[in-house]
């Protein structure tokens, strides 16, 4: 059985802060992982899969310390 992860397991694995990945989920760059109530409080719980998302997603938009990567037109 595939394990669940949290949403700060998720940006430590991927190598990214937690307010990034956060920002991502926002803006809609990212697809949102399934949501569960546990004791009144909604979390997010991340699949496998989704943090393989997550990580190709880094991979194609984002450079640690330069931001965003330039566009191929620019």
């Amino acid at each position: 059985m595939a394990r669940s992860r949290s949403t700060l397991e998720v940006a430590k694995a991927v190598g990214i802060g937690k307010t990034t990945l956060l920002d991502w989920l926002r803006d809609g760059r990212i697809p949102e992982p399934k949501r569960v109530s546990q004791g009144g409080v909604e979390v997010r719980l991340w699949s496998d899969r989704d943090v393989e998302r997550v990580r190709k997603f880094k991979e194609a938009n984002y450079r640690k310390g330069r931001g965003r990567k330039k566009s191929a037109e620019a």
